[in-house]
């Protein structure tokens, strides 16, 4: 039998819930949940030494953004070019502990944000430990996913790690349709899932339509696959990116089909082109876009 107090305590309890709950930023709209990369804010200052997490949150806020994927360069600590950056980079990521990407997390949960997936685009120059700390960085951050712009070959490193750390890598596509180690197209992005069951596809809507392949067919049959897309517009034929509904992306057809088969799918504006404006207003009028195709 509970007590008194006990249904005081209760009762704050549920109340401090809902104002935590309160406090989210909700950009999902009919089902479909709106947000960003981080990597789209493309004018933030750079300090030596810094990382550009407080920025980042700012831009977020102003354009009422509560999903993203974030950008591993905002966290890291920024090295100016010189012969020794990419080594102190290294350093850096070998040695930092969990404590510092908790204290990144506990900022965007206090402002209302979820991070959905990590970004670390893997390259060939990583080492094995640096690539294992990535790994535990993304699971500070409190993220299962890992999205990653890298080749099939840095896959099947990866994949070791992947099973270790019981942790998603989801591959990024261009449209470099004439080189095979590169994701472009269902069948390279296959390569990379017949690897391992860690493995899944971010897929950009953007560069698939400019690879000249059909992102809604590939959705449709493949979405269990599928962890979050990337939205922008492109031109095909290996076109440039364009203005969102200048292109030939189906950014529509895509929003309303995730919106008709509750496909469990965030959406990621990535904003690329060359805007007039600042990369919050840019990002602010993508946002704005995709909010309206699902009106």
């Amino acid at each position: 039998m509970y007590s008194r107090r006990d249904f005081g305590k209760i009762a704050l309890a549920g109340l401090s819930s809902s104002i935590a709950m309160a406090a989210r930023i909700n950009s999902t709209v009919d089902g479909v949940r709106l947000g960003t990369i981080t990597y789209s804010y493309h004018d933030l200052p750079r300090t030596p030494g810094s990382n550009q997490v407080d920025a980042v949150i700012t831009d977020l806020k102003a354009n009422s953004i509560g999903v993203i994927e974030l950008f591993s360069p905002h966290v890291e600590p920024w090295f100016q070019r010189s012969a020794a950056a990419r080594e102190d980079l290294r350093k850096w990521r070998i040695s930092a502990p969990d404590t510092y990407f908790k204290t990144v997390r506990a900022k965007f949960d206090e402002a209302g944000i979820d991070v959905y997936a990590y970004t670390i685009n893997f390259r060939d120059d990583y080492t094995d430990e640096e690539i294992d700390k990535g790994f535990q960085h993304a699971k500070a951050i409190g993220v299962k996913i890992i999205s990653c712009s890298t080749q099939l070959t840095m896959a099947h490193r990866l994949a070791p790690f992947a099973e270790k750390h019981k942790m998603y890598v989801a591959f990024h596509g261009h449209n470099k349709v004439s080189d095979q180690n590169e994701f472009s197209t269902p069948e390279t992005f296959q390569k990379a899932l017949d690897m391992s069951k860690y493995f899944k596809v971010n897929l950009d809507i953007g560069h698939f339509t400019a690879a000249n392949c059909d992102a809604g067919a590939y959705i449709k049959e493949s979405h269990k696959q599928i962890t979050h897309l990337h939205v922008k517009d492109m031109k095909r034929d290996g076109g440039p990116y364009t203005v969102f509904g200048e292109g030939d992306a189906p950014i529509k057809q895509v929003l309303l089909l995730l919106k008709e088969n509750k496909y469990p799918i965030p959406c990621f504006a990535e904003y690329e082109y060359k805007g007039k404006g600042t990369a919050t207003e840019e990002v602010g009028k993508c946002m704005a876009y995709m909010k309206q195709c699902l009106a």
